[in-house]
This record gives structure tokens, C-alpha cells and sequence, in this order.
């Protein structure tokens, strides 16, 4: 696929996610190996919502990252927004009024500065046009102390896994994602989106860039995840 990037990537990832919002949740359980809900649950307890706490989940999906919160901790607030609908309206079905869902751009949140007690996002950086502004305006809608925690698709470093990974993600993943979901474009995009974004060490500097403090990452499913946690 040609390179996308700008309003461009912008309008066709929107765009994507429409499409293929039917089959979404099963795509994630069927490239993650069932393992998905987990990783989100582990984040969400590295997110710690506090008790009668506000959150938001960033391109929320269906809401299961909203969710994975909302179980932590159970007297919580969650947000959830996105820029496509049809994915947060089988939110809607699935969990009700749990989450408030509204559709947005994170780029540009419509939201009011130091609101939120935390902050996170799953699977969805490597889609953003400016990482480092989408950083900037979760750190703008956090408390003081508040969280921000982002979930990623990551290429391992360990030889073997890595290649093992590669042919999976590069050459079985699209060709299925594409069988499954009818829509064979959007799983050729997954595998280029994940080569083309930042190593790990370069998404900590951005968030360090926009003045989150403490920053780390952590490597998991065999490094080929990573979750970013930073405090502002």
C-alpha cells in the first residue's frame, strides 16, 4: 500500500474503522491469540482509577478498554471517544449506559483542561497522524498526578519471535483479517502501520517531550506489545 499519512491517513482510518466495526472484536481476539482483554485489563490496574474518579478512554472502539477501567474500579466514570461511529454504537449495544460515549478527535479532545483522573488508549498510536500532539492533549485533559496509559502493537526484538512474528503479522494476518472482515485493504494497512511507528525508546521520549514525568514502558506477549505509562 502507498504510504498514507496527513488528513489523508486520517480520513482513511476513520473510514476503516467503520467498515469493519462488525468484525472488529473478533479480529482483535483472532491476531492477539484470545490474549487482547487481558493486556487491557493489566493496563487499565496500571491506569489506576481512583475511587469516584473520572476517566477516558482515547478512540475507544466498542468500549472495551472503558470497560477493562470501569471494572477496576467499579465507582469510576469512564469516557469513551472516537471519531467513528459505527464502532462506538456496537459499543452501545454491548455495555449499555456504562460508558458515555462521544465522538471526537483526539488530536483535538472537546473536553476542558485538568479533568480527567487518568487516561488511556489501546491499539490505536501507530493510526494517529501526530503521536506527539495526541500526547499533548492527553496531558492538557489530565489532573495534576493524573495518568496516561497507551496499549501498542510492537515488533519483538528477540530473534526468532521476531521472525516468527513477522511472517504471522506480515503474511497469515492480513490474508485471514481480510476473510474475516471483508474488508482485505484494511489488513494489509495493519502490518505497514506497525513497521512505520516508533520504537518504544522514541514513543517514552514524546511523552517525556510534552512533560509527562516517570514515563516507562513494558514489554508483553513476548515483546510484541508494549504499554507506555506516564504521570503528569
Amino acid at each position: 500500500m502507498t504510504r498514507l499519512t496527513g488528513k489523508e491517513k486520517s480520513t482513511y482510518v476513520q473510514r476503516m474503522f467503520d467498515r469493519i466495526a462488525p468484525r472488529y472484536d473478533l479480529m482483535n481476539a483472532v491476531m492477539t491469540l484470545g490474549q487482547h482483554q487481558q493486556m487491557r485489563r493489566a493496563a487499565a490496574r496500571l491506569a489506576q482509577p481512583p475511587r469516584n474518579g473520572l476517566a477516558l478512554d482515547l478512540a475507544t472502539g466498542t468500549g472495551d478498554f472503558a470497560i477493562a477501567l470501569q471494572d477496576t474500579e467499579t465507582t469510576c466514570r469512564v469516557v469513551g471517544i472516537d471519531f467513528a461511529l459505527e464502532m462506538m454504537r456496537l459499543g452501545q449495544t454491548k455495555y449499555d449506559t456504562r460508558i458515555a460515549f462521544a465522538q471526537g478527535d483526539m488530536l483535538k479532545l472537546p473536553m476542558t483542561s485538568n479533568l480527567f483522573d487518568c487516561t488511556v488508549n489501546g491499539f490505536v498510536l501507530r493510526n494517529v497522524v501526530d503521536v506527539r500532539a495526541a500526547f499533548a492533549e492527553m496531558y492538557r485533559v489530565l489532573k495534576p498526578g493524573g495518568r496516561a496509559v497507551s496499549l501498542e502493537i510492537t515488533s519483538p526484538r528477540t530473534p526468532i519471535w521476531k521472525n516468527i512474528f513477522g511472517v504471522y503479522f506480515d503474511h497469515f494476518m492480513p490474508r485471514i483479517g481480510g476473510w474475516l472482515s471483508g474488508a482485505p485493504d484494511a489488513y494489509r494497512y495493519l502490518p505497514q502501520s506497525v513497521r512505520e511507528f516508533y520504537a518504544p525508546e522514541q514513543v517514552v521520549e514524546l511523552l517525556r517531550a510534552v512533560g509527562f514525568r516517570e514515563v516507562y514502558f513494558r514489554r508483553w506477549a513476548l515483546g510484541s506489545m508494549a504499554v507506555y505509562v506516564g504521570i503528569k
